[in-house]
């Protein structure tokens, strides 16, 4: 027994042991590709350098000065957030009236569940390229479908000019992503159970009615979790606004994203672009902590 109880220490010192060796690569990883490139950032906000050499002068906090008092940082961030709570609103939407629609007993529902993921895995090189065709004021299928309905007079510029160009950028963008809000509310609609559903109706309650008081209320969670995941990722979006409009016309659709590559490759800033950059970390950073917080409790 005695034995037992002296073997037991150095046990759990050997297991503790493995663990730190299993989990050391994972660490070192996690170091290279994220602790070190925003320390980095930090570091090179502070600097003014000039982007093809690297070569700069230590300014201090005078980019984060020129941050807080000029119009690019604050614009870009105003579209920013109209390009996450446009594009967000209709992936919600649509993403759960389509998970409520293929989640009732119709025809050829295997193959429709199939299909509605086609955007979400569709390359968003060779998506852009067919919504700009479609967008085309010259010979876009778009135009040409809505004079030939009579509900325009004349062909529009949808990607270059406002506000058509922040509307066809989120309309892409619902589009491309709506798929993934499809995904989490079908699989949570699955495990809702039928009794709930069968007492209400015993109560007289209709279709909406049960949405509401049934369905809503088991997807509360679910949704909670999709709307700061989808938060996170529309706020950083880059390639698709890039390819759709490169942030035009002028600055109107500019983001924060295409800021900081504006101003890090366009006018070869690196250090403002580096101080763009923790300051939309920082913006992020409120979302992150809210998931995390959420995530945790739920846990």
């Amino acid at each position: 027994m005695a034995a037992t109880l002296t073997n037991t220490p150095r046990l759990e010192r050997s297991y503790a042991r493995l663990g730190v060796l299993l989990i050391a690569p994972t660490i070192l990883v996690f170091s290279l590709v994220i602790v070190y490139p925003l320390l980095a950032a930090i570091y090179l906000s502070v600097f003014s350098i000039y982007t093809p050499t690297l070569e700069g002068n230590f300014v201090g906090a005078a980019n984060y000065i020129d941050l807080l008092t000029g119009r690019e940082f604050w614009n870009s961030l105003w579209v920013t957030l109209v390009w996450t709570v446009g594009t967000l609103s209709l992936q919600i939407v649509f993403g759960v009236g389509m998970a409520l629609l293929l989640h009732q007993n119709i025809w050829f529902r295997s193959l429709a569940r199939s299909l509605v993921l086609f955007p979400y895995f569709l390359s968003t090189v060779v998506a852009v390229l067919v919504w700009r065709w479609l967008f085309n004021d010259l010979y876009g299928a778009l135009n040409h479908g809505l004079m030939q309905l009579g509900i325009l007079d004349m062909p529009l510029d949808w990607l270059g000019s406002m506000p058509n160009a922040m509307i066809g950028v989120i309309l892409v963008g619902a589009w491309k992503y709506f798929p993934f809000v499809v995904i989490a509310v079908l699989a949570r609609l699955q495990t809702i159970p039928e009794h709930l559903y069968e007492a209400a109706k015993i109560d007289g309650a209709g279709p909406i009615a049960r949405f509401w008081d049934v369905t809503l209320p088991q997807l509360r969670n679910v949704l909670v979790v999709i709307i700061l995941l989808r938060a996170i990722w529309d706020f950083k979006e880059f390639d698709l606004i890039y390819l759709l409009t490169g942030g035009g016309p002028v600055t109107s659709t500019q983001t924060l994203s295409l800021l900081v590559y504006q101003e890090a490759f366009g006018l070869n800033q690196m250090g403002q672009a580096a101080a763009y950059s923790v300051g939309m970390m920082l913006v992020m950073l409120v979302f992150m902590v809210v998931y995390i917080r959420k995530t945790g409790r739920e846990g």
